[in-house]
């Protein structure tokens, strides 16, 4: 198989796979509240209603409305070809950018949405948005400090070179490695906006803090935002299964049938992550806003404990 291809069956498995994964997600989430839930293809029904409306802004938007939608659908997708999805060996786009590089980029995606949102002119987005703001406070030192662990262990920031250094034998079951792994899913509840931070499914105004951001969106708008947070969870998960976990069941050659077996083991792991993520929220409550910081905190002295333990 041509090394390019194998780069867009990457991306496109991560634009394909992002809505099941929801849809797993909330079937499993009813199942627990013993409802029967919504059909695990009700994402891509979703996204088929919200294609086919019409967009309406708001008088006061500027051009940053119109841009920022397609800025944080294709963010998730320019990761996808950095880091391991479906093959443990780099493709031709990895050399890109680094793991610094990815999360500037999810990053930029996330502040065009913010910047969005303030663009709408109404106070639930405004609102949602100083939220945020206070929560990514603490997520943004707690991304870059797990990532300088990472590359302090390997050696290397390059995603395809960390996870070979956390397979190997020294670091594979270290207190090191098992610190940096928690603390990285910690930072994926905080975020994907998921209980204890946020509820995602809320529908009250005032204790929105993730769904805020496109309160005031429709259409074709609000379907590349909801399709682009689904790709950042999926993202997020991956970087968490794939490189800071381990590369197990990852392709080693670009052939038809080890990529096909990856992707299914990809899809196991990134599942049972998601329903460890469910199983959290089922038996949680949501914290207020000012407990978020406890919460946070207690990620960055894990991922601090775990810098300290990598060194020693």
């Amino acid at each position: 198989m041509n090394l390019y291809l194998a780069q867009a069956i990457q991306v496109g498995f991560v634009l394909a796979f992002a809505p099941l994964l929801r849809g797993i997600m909330e079937r499993y989430r009813a199942r627990l509240a013993s409802r029967h839930g919504p059909p695990v293809w009700q994402p891509y029904r979703d996204l088929w209603k919200w294609w086919h409306k019409e967009t309406v802004r708001s008088a006061h938007a500027s051009w940053i409305s119109e841009w920022a939608p397609i800025i944080y659908f294709v963010a998730p997708l320019l990761v996808a070809m950095l880091i391991p999805v479906t093959t443990a060996f780099p493709l031709p786009f990895a050399w890109m950018g680094d793991m610094l590089a990815g999360g500037m980029i999810l990053a930029a995606g996330g502040l065009a949405l913010l910047f969005a949102a303030l663009d709408s002119g109404s106070v639930y987005p405004v609102l949602g948005v100083s939220r945020i703001r206070l929560i990514a406070t603490f997520t943004e030192p707690l991304s870059l400090l797990l990532i300088f662990i990472a590359a302090s262990a390997a050696g290397a920031t390059i995603p395809f070179i960390v996870n070979q250094a956390f397979a190997s034998s020294k670091w594979l079951f270290s207190p090191a490695h098992g610190l940096v792994v928690v603390g990285w899913f910690l930072l994926v509840l905080a975020e994907a906006g998921r209980i204890p931070i946020d509820n995602p499914s809320t529908s009250q105004e005032l204790s929105m803090i993730d769904p805020s951001r496109t309160f005031e969106s429709s259409g074709p708008d609000l379907a590349l935002y909801e399709w682009g947070g689904w790709m950042k969870l999926t993202i997020l998960i991956l970087i968490l299964t794939n490189v800071l976990t381990t590369p197990w069941g990852l392709a080693a050659t670009a052939h038809w049938g080890p990529i096909g077996l990856a992707m299914l083991a990809v899809m196991l792991k990134v599942t049972l992550v998601g329903l460890i993520i469910i199983s959290i929220e089922a038996g949680f409550g949501k914290l207020r806003l000012l407990r978020n910081v406890d919460f946070l905190l207690a990620a960055l002295l894990l991922a601090a404990l775990g810098g300290l333990a990598a060194n020693l």
